[in-house]
C-alpha cells in the first residue's frame, strides 16, 4: 500500500465513460480468469467503490449462443455500478448481435472492446492485437458495436500495433473517434512485446494529442500508486488502466484512491492481513462457483502473487498452491510467520513478462491493411490479454 513518503498530488482529472463518472480515474483491466466477480468485489471493497471494474473478456459468439459458462461470467453483483463488460469479437455481424443483446436485455451499463490480445492462437487467426491492422474491418466492428449499443457507451482497448514496423494505434484511434467510441485505452506495448520490456508511455501521450475528442486511458507498467500519478503527469492521459500490478494485491486500489485524492494511504499490509485477504478471495470464488473445492482450486494461481517477496519457503509455497479446501488453505497460512512486514521490492513486475516474440499472423496478413479477408470464426477463442 501507499507508503508515508508517497507525495500528495493535485486533484485527479475528471473522467466519464458516457454518463458514468469515474473518480478517481482508475480502471481495473480485464484479465481472463482473473477479473471475475469475486476479484472485482475485492478490488471494489478496497477502493470504497470508487473507480471502474471491468469483467474478464467475453467472446461475442459464445454470448450470442448463450454458452452456459459465458452466461455465468457476465453475472454482476448487485453492488456493481456501472456494470462494465468487455467483449472480444472478429466478425462485425456477431459483435453487433452481442452488443444488441446486452443493450436490449440490460446485461451491462458499459461495453469495452478488446483489440489488445497478443496470444499466438488469436493473432494467427487475425484477432486481438492483429485486427487493428485491417482498418476497414476495425471500422466495421466499431460501427456495429456503437450502433447496436444504443445509449450504452462503447470503449476500446488496444496495443500500439503488431510490432514497431507495423504500428496501428494512431489510425485505430482516429477510426474509433469517427465511429463514436466513447474512450480509448492504450497498452504501450506492441503485440511482439507481449508483456516484456518497458511500456512506451510516450505513445500514450501521442495518442492523447491525436484524439483530443475522447478520453485516453494509459495502460502498462503501473506497479504502485506513484506509477499511476506519474503516467498522468507525463502523458496527459485522462486515467489509468491497471492490470498485472494488482495481481495478488487487490488493495492497490486503496492506494490509488488515496494517491489521486491526495490523502495519506494506508500502511502496507503485513503477512497476517495478506493471509486474511487470501482466504476471503478463495471463499468468494467458492461462493461464486457454488463449490468450495472448485473455488480453492481456482484460487491456486493467485497464491504466488499474494506471497511474492515474503519469507515463506519453497515447500510451503508448493503446499499452499495445491490446497483444495478453505480449511487446508487457512491451516497452511497459519503456520507462516504472519508478523512479517510488507517486503521491500514486492511492488515490481508481476505475472507474465515474456517479450520479443514473433507475432504469428494469417498468411499474407500484412500485404494490405484494408483488405478484410482472412479472419475466421475460429479466431474467437476464450482467451484474453492486452
Amino acid at each position: 500500500m501507499t507508503s508515508p513518503e508517497t507525495p500528495a498530488t493535485a486533484p485527479a482529472p475528471a473522467l466519464a465513460i458516457g454518463p458514468h463518472p469515474v473518480h478517481p480515474p482508475v480502471v481495473l483491466a480485464p484479465m481472463a480468469g482473473i477479473t471475475n466477480a469475486p476479484f472485482r468485489t475485492l478490488c471494489r471493497e478496497f477502493s470504497g467503490g470508487k473507480g471502474l471494474f471491468v469483467s474478464e473478456m467475453i467472446t461475442t459468439r459464445a454470448l450470442v449462443e448463450r454458452n452456459e459458462k459465458t452466461m455465468q461470467l457476465i453475472r454482476f453483483d448487485a453492488s456493481e455500478t456501472p456494470r462494465s463488460l468487455q467483449l472480444y469479437g472478429v466478425d462485425p455481424a456477431t459483435v453487433g448481435k452481442a452488443v444488441r443483446m446486452i443493450a436490449e436485455e440490460g446485461l451491462a451499463d458499459h461495453i469495452d472492446l478488446n483489440f489488445g490480445c497478443p496470444v499466438p492462437k488469436v493473432t494467427r487467426k487475425g484477432g486481438g492485437s492483429a485486427l487493428p491492422y485491417k482498418r476497414n474491418l476495425l471500422r466495421s466492428i466499431l460501427r456495429e458495436a456503437v450502433t447496436g449499443a444504443g445509449d450504452l457507451p462503447v470503449t476500446m482497448k488496444m496495443r500500439k500495433g503488431i510490432d514497431e514496423d507495423h504500428l496501428t494505434y494512431l489510425d485505430a484511434g482516429r477510426i474509433a473517434v469517427e465511429e463514436g467510441v466513447t474512450a480509448i485505452a492504450l497498452h504501450g506495448r506492441t503485440a511482439a512485446q507481449h508483456y516484456g520490456g518497458t511500456a512506451d508511455w510516450d505513445a500514450i501521450a501521442r495518442l492523447k494529442e491525436h484524439v483530443p475528442e475522447v478520453p485516453v486511458l494509459g495502460n502498462g507498467d503501473i506497479w504502485c500508486a506513484e506509477d499511476a500519478l506519474r503516467m498522468v503527469r507525463e502523458t496527459g492521459c485522462d486515467g489509468v488502466v491497471v492490470g498485472r500490478g494488482c495481481l495478488g494485491r487487490p488493495w492497490l486500489f486503496a492506494d490509488l484512491v488515496a494517491a489521486f485524492e491526495g490523502t495519506g494511504g494506508p500502511a502496507a499490509p503485513p503477512l497476517a492481513e495478506v493471509a486474511r485477504v487470501m482466504v476471503r478471495h478463495a471463499t468468494l470464488l467458492g461462493e461464486w462457483l457454488g463449490d468450495e473445492a472448485r473455488g480453492v482450486i481456482d484460487f491456486r494461481k493467485h497464491v504466488a502473487w499474494y506471497l511474492k517477496g515474503f519469507a515463506v519457503g519453497s515447500e510451503m509455497r508448493k503446499r499452499l498452491a495445491v490446497t483444495s479446501s478453505l480449511a487446508e488453505l487457512a491451516e497452511g497460512l497459519a503456520e507462516l510467520d504472519l508478523d512479517q512486514s510488507w517486503p521491500a521490492g514486492a511492488d515490481g513486475p508481476r505475472g507474465r513478462t515474456s517479450g520479443n516474440n514473433r507475432v504469428v499472423l494469417p498468411e499474407g496478413w500484412l500485404k494490405d491493411p484494408y483488405d478484410c479477408a482472412g479472419v475466421g470464426e475460429d479466431a474467437e477463442l476464450d482467451t484474453s490479454g492486452g
